[in-house]
């Protein structure tokens, strides 16, 4: 051991391999706390694989740290173009700004067993997963945590450099026994793929975080649709001109949202909740159950592992888009109770002016969700924006559903 940096030179960083190391980077998962027990909001990752949050981006690595023939922590990185600023277009129209895009890298999963904190295996395993991205030609690199994670926050804001950039919410919502109402006021019309590709290329690809490469995102198999709330009488999903013909006569107000299925992917449990707990929200489960016409707001089984849809690419215009996404999480609600979710997520920039149409309950939500930035080297974005670390923040943010 290295006793003035505290730091054990017998750890070993190796890329994780799937056939020998999964059984044993599960046991540090569900050995690693993720804060105290007995609180709705705190989520413990259930992985059945150990890369299934990255595998499908752009580009990804996972490494592990052990000692001997012992795993004691592991991180997962990956590499994506996203939107980092906006310019004027060429013909000098402000009204048509066109994106900058940056290589960015994001690290997640990072975990060190309980049993060997405080030996500098955090720091190894983020400087290894740095030299991959530099590598690879990032430019950026970030990462999400929680406000309130002072261990987290102190090791990437003290040794490793970040800076604290944005500070979005998690607004995490419940599905319940019964079904929910939509305004018959809005139709809900299903794009396909390429037509939710021109809307969100035409509207939401200057917003901070969009990636480039959205129609991957729209094509995979677990993006489970993309959904466009529109005034009723305006359109019909047999009456759908198209999102050319709709982008050049739009409503005067219109919302939408994709939905992502990570129900497939990966479960999530709360951990450590008191007999009282559980009583009562089994309690609100059974009367749901037995008079969902009374639509009495219950607590789903949360205690157990437990599946959810991810909302992302939230969206629209008009004085009426607050009531129009509210519209949308219904419906989205309704598709996670068909298909057996307990709860409904998304994340958005603190200042989303949409913000106030996502059904949600606090107790379950993340107001304090913290991502901290870090220039990896020169800015070779497309365009000139400057040290991106150092902006201020739009009044929105488009969170890729694959890093969620």
């Amino acid at each position: 051991m290295d006793l003035e940096n505290n730091t054990r030179t017998d750890i070993v960083v190796r890329e994780f391999n799937q056939n020998k190391d999964c059984l044993r980077v599960e046991d540090v998962e569900r050995r690693c706390e993720v804060g105290p027990s007995g609180e709705l909001c705190l989520f413990t990752d259930l992985l059945g694989d150990p890369i299934c949050r990255v595998r499908h981006s752009p580009a990804f690595l996972m490494l592990v740290a052990e000692i001997g023939d012992e795993i004691v922590g592991m991180i997962r990185g990956c590499i994506k173009t996203v939107t980092c600023g906006k310019r004027i277009s060429r013909n000098g129209d402000p009204t048509k700004p066109l994106p900058i895009y940056t290589k960015l890298a994001y690290i997640l999963g990072l975990r060190v067993s309980p049993f060997h904190r405080r030996m500098g295996i955090g720091l190894k395993l983020v400087k290894k997963m740095e030299e991959w991205f530099r590598e690879s030609g990032a430019e950026y690199s970030y990462i999400a945590t929680e406000n309130d994670n002072y261990a987290s926050v102190k090791l990437f804001t003290d040794k490793c450099g970040y800076s604290k950039f944005r500070t979005p919410s998690i607004l995490v919502n419940p599905v319940f026994a019964h079904r929910v109402s939509v305004s018959k006021l809005v139709t809900i019309i299903k794009l396909s793929p390429s037509d939710a590709e021109a809307l969100y290329r035409r509207k939401l690809s200057t917003t901070e975080f969009f990636p480039r490469d959205i129609d991957s995102v729209l094509d995979n198999k677990l993006n489970l649709g993309t959904f466009l709330a529109v005034p009723r009488g305006s359109y019909s999903a047999e009456s759908w001109p198209g999102s050319d013909s709709f982008l050049s006569n739009p409503p005067e107000s219109w919302a939408l949202l994709s939905i992502w299925n990570c129900h497939d992917v990966f479960k999530l449990e709360v951990r450590g909740a008191s007999r009282v707990k559980r009583t009562l929200a089994k309690t609100t489960r059974i009367v749901d159950r037995v008079l969902p016409w009374l639509k009495i707001p219950s607590i789903p089984e949360l205690f157990k592992p437990f599946g959810l849809h991810f909302l992302y690419g939230l969206g629209g215009e008009g004085a009426r888009a607050v009531k129009f996404v509210k519209a949308l999480c219904n419906y989205a609600h309704n598709l996670a109770k068909d298909r057996g979710c307990s709860v409904v997520a998304t994340e958005v920039s603190s200042c989303e002016p949409l913000k106030l149409g996502i059904p949600h309950w606090k107790m379950l939500s993340c107001a304090g969700d913290l991502w901290c930035i870090k220039r990896l080297g020169e800015d070779y974005s497309d365009g000139s924006v400057g040290d991106w670390t150092k902006s201020s923040p739009g009044l929105s943010i488009f969170v890729d559903p694959r890093e969620f």
